[in-house]
């Protein structure tokens, strides 16, 4: 498992979008969960090297020609 002090950075920049930048900017991925949400379930499940690698998949993957959906964190 790895430390949450390592995770716990990035996590707090993600919240900080949440809750300061993206209520300005509205609802705009296709996804569900959101993909600042899936950021913030993939570092807190699978730390920072795999944590990071799946969210960066996820968010290749937001944009308009895909069709989105459900997509939970594995």
């Amino acid at each position: 498992m790895t430390p949450r002090w390592t995770t716990r950075p990035l996590v707090w920049l993600i919240r900080a979008y949440q809750y300061g930048i993206s209520p300005f900017l509205g609802r705009s991925c296709r996804f569900q969960p959101t993909c600042s949400e899936y950021a913030v379930e993939s570092l807190e499940r699978h730390g920072i090297i795999q944590g990071l690698w799946l969210a960066m998949r996820r968010i290749g993957r937001c944009h308009p020609w895909h069709p989105g959906g459900y997509d939970p964190v594995p």
